[in-house]
């Protein structure tokens, strides 16, 4: 069967791979479509510290059940995945964490993932849904805004600030959103904002042309955002986001810098805040990116800029690499 591989940062190819055998209660997966990520685009890079070489990337994935087991998927099941991977024995295991499982592998970074023809799960990884291909491979990267949102415990009160709204960042604007709070949507893309506008979005800065703070003063009567969601990861927007929350708000990190930062420590005693790190996702943000996409709740169309057979895929990574600010959502199509 044929598959993406990256042999090296720079270099992918579609090669011919072998076919996987589905083990006893494992699922054997015909693979539809696969949405490029912002790790896959790392990977390419040679800028993702978790990824080993040679690697089949993918994780955000719309499939079908063409083996199943006793566990109720029957054949011709539409799927969407969790890419993830849990221990059940550490400490995140043993607290119902898996999400955040310290010996977590997710599919296309620490092993093999999903570009490639049939795929081989456990059911409890897989979330059968009556959604188009594209719109079960967005279910992943939504489910990270949605888990960030739990995590930062928004409520209907709330003035969210949502800095970065690419796939995760528009998550992070459903999720509150859904939860009727006010979502105040951050980025240097026009585009980008236009589309969190559509997902729910209240208001938009572009910092290009306008001053965060300044706005945020305006927007908030001078308090600052009660909830800060950073999904850029660079220092500036880790720093900002301590900066801009208001007197004991909650900061939530998506992403992470790939540099050391500087705080400020003295704001984290003087705001008394909640700081905290946001991983991957729990089933049940799973399932409320599903029901949102059922209820058609998502500008799927808007939200997809190219789709490539699985030929192309090769050249469709070279050109984000190249030009990443010309692609919103890159999906790779093998049917």
């Amino acid at each position: 069967m044929k598959a993406l591989v990256l042999h090296k940062p720079g270099h992918a190819s579609v090669e011919t791979v072998p076919e996987p055998v589905a083990g006893d209660g494992q699922i054997l997966l015909k693979v539809r479509m696969v949405g490029f990520c912002g790790s896959d685009l790392n990977s390419f890079r040679g800028l993702n510290p978790l990824v080993s070489f040679p690697r089949i990337p993918g994780h955000e994935v719309a499939a079908t059940v063409v083996q199943g087991s006793r566990s109720g998927l029957s054949v011709g099941t539409d799927v969407a995945i969790s890419p993830y991977s849990s221990c059940g024995e550490c400490a995140s295991c043993r607290r119902g964490r898996p999400n955040a499982c310290q010996f977590n592998e997710t599919l296309g970074v620490q092993r093999d993932g999903a570009l490639t023809e049939l795929i081989v799960m456990p059911p409890e990884k897989l979330y059968p849904a009556k959604l188009t291909t594209k719109e079960l491979c967005l279910v992943e990267p939504l489910t990270v805004g949605f888990h960030a949102v739990s995590r930062g415990r928004v409520a209907a009160k709330d003035t969210v600030l949502i800095m970065g709204c690419g796939g995760v960042g528009l998550g992070a604007v459903c999720a509150s959103s859904s939860r009727g709070a006010r979502t105040i949507c951050v980025d240097v893309d026009d585009e980008k904002l236009k589309l969190a506008q559509a997902s729910g979005g209240a208001h938009t800065i572009n910092t290009r042309r306008e001053l965060l703070h300044d706005r945020l003063l305006e927007l908030t009567e001078g308090r600052g955002p009660d909830v800060v969601i950073e999904a850029i990861g660079t220092p500036a927007t880790f720093r900002a986001a301590v900066e801009e929350v208001s007197f004991s708000g909650r900061v939530v990190y998506i992403g992470y810098a790939k540099e050391p930062v500087s705080y400020e420590t003295r704001l984290f005693v003087q705001k008394e805040l909640d700081i905290l790190g946001s991983r991957n996702a729990l089933p049940e943000d799973f399932q409320a990116v599903i029901r949102l996409l059922e209820d058609r709740k998502f500008p799927v169309d808007q939200a997809v800029s190219l789709v490539v057979p699985l030929d192309e895929a090769a050249d469709a990574l070279r050109s984000w690499s190249e030009n990443p600010s010309g692609f919103k959502k890159i999906m790779v199509c093998l049917d």
